[in-house]
């Protein structure tokens, strides 16, 4: 019966089904014909995995990031962003990365920079007469880093299944979602000769100081947010409704640009996007718990132990093995079904879970740009106007940077632990 459990999950995948659906049939297929399991326990174990309270944070994060797109703040960002480092060899290139580091500390989503943000860089740089196969590339990348710098939607999911700290995990993305901007910034500048790409005339002190008060209520956004998380002043919970409530300031009474249907359409996309992601989240559980019922976590943990013997080719194997998922399973659902999987394996090895989950993280995001099922591939597809198949192409080489990015995560765990200590302990 595991054998089609988990057969069916991808043949379902494959398919093309929804992947709520792809993975709650085979699960509900398995109870049913299995007959060991009350139906009312499986009933129990998918209620009880939406029924959590960190969870309430992934509706306010994604209204947040909605909310962002339409008061103005992306626009001002790129802006600011433009400012400061437009004149740079790379140009917009060095913004585009800018401008996603920036919106990553509001959001947290990398479909949300891609689609809100992106359409905005992608607009900018053709304007400016940047080779279009650059310009996806670097915004496909850019994107990757929202789920990795706080407030970050994905690390809130991997907290509640790994029960691990959510502050802890947001201060561990800081470091590494800054080196992985810094990496794609270093290959951009590299690459602006090649390209022969435009730059911006430098801007005065003046006008880099105008732009930063046009920019500075959006600006406060992170400060808000993570200065609340990381001195104790309110839980990351509460941080996503505050950021949501801020954003409507911003979008109503700051800059003035959101309109009321554009608030109305901001709350049913949301609404759409929770849906979505919770019934991942129940079909996840319940698969996750099948996994758990049939020992799956002990039997991975003691066929690795077993076999491989080094350290670090362990984590070489998991990391290939979560790249590989990345490719063809949702982020949330790879998170639910595999976290339970290897947080048994990590406490063998000694690894924090925070550092595995910043890790894990990486290695999805990274996923998420390969094909066959790379969601942001689709969503970029969308807003460039162009195949699947030439996003695919066009962001393989700034895949690069985040492979290294990633090694350097695994070679040196303080990169994501020393945030963490400081402000949390160890």
């Amino acid at each position: 019966m595991l054998w089609f459990l988990i057969i069916g999950l991808f043949v379902l995948l494959a398919s093309g089904m929804p992947v709520a659906l792809a993975i709650g049939i085979p699960s509900l297929i398995y109870i049913i014909v299995d007959g060991s399991v009350p139906n009312f326990a499986a009933i129990q174990t998918m209620v009880g995995g939406a029924n959590t309270y960190p969870l309430l944070a992934i509706p306010f994060f994604i209204l947040a990031g909605n909310l962002m797109n339409v008061s103005g703040v992306t626009t001002r960002i790129f802006n600011f962003s433009n400012k400061l480092v437009g004149h740079i060899k790379g140009g917009l290139g060095h913004v585009n990365v800018i401008a996603s580091i920036i919106f990553a500390g509001m959001s947290g989503a990398a479909i949300a920079d891609a689609g809100g943000l992106g359409t905005i860089e992608i607009e900018a740089m053709r304007k400016a007469g940047y080779n279009d196969s650059l310009t996806i590339g670097i915004t496909a990348a850019s994107s990757t880093i929202g789920p990795i710098i706080p407030p970050s939607m994905v690390a809130v999911i991997y907290a509640v299944v790994a029960s691990a700290s959510i502050g802890r995990l947001f201060a561990a993305g800081v470091i590494p979602g800054f080196i992985m901007g810094l990496s794609l910034m270093v290959l951009i500048y590299f690459l602006a000769d090649k390209y022969n790409t435009p730059v911006e005339k430098k801007a005065s002190r003046r006008e880099i100081l105008q732009s930063f008060v046009t920019t500075f209520w959006a600006l406060l956004t992170p400060g808000i947010i993570l200065g609340g998380i990381f001195f104790g002043v309110f839980t990351p919970t509460e941080a996503a409704a505050i950021a949501s409530f801020y954003a409507v300031l911003l979008g109503s009474f700051i800059y003035r640009e959101m309109s009321l249907r554009e608030f109305y359409k901001a709350l049913i996309d949301s609404m759409s996007t929770t849906i979505q992601i919770m019934f991942i989240v129940v079909s996840a559980t319940l698969f996750a718990w099948i996994l758990a019922k049939e020992q799956v976590p002990q039997m991975v943990a003691e066929f690795m132990l077993s076999h491989i013997h080094n350290y670090y080719l362990i984590l070489f194997a998991i990391n290939i093995l979560l790249i590989i998922v990345g490719c063809f399973m949702e982020t949330v659902a790879a998170i639910n079904i595999l976290v339970p999987v290897f947080i048994p394996l990590m406490k063998e090895l000694g690894i924090d879970p925070v550092h595995f989950g910043v890790m894990m993280i990486l290695n999805l995001m990274i996923g998420i740009l390969t094909p066959p099922f790379g969601t942001v591939l689709f969503v970029l597809s969308s807003v460039a106007k162009v195949p699947v198949e030439r996003v695919a192409k066009d962001t393989a080489l700034f895949i690069l940077p985040l492979l290294v990015v990633l090694i350097l995560i695994v070679l040196f765990p303080q990169l994501t632990l020393f945030l963490p200590n400081l402000f949390f302990g160890k």
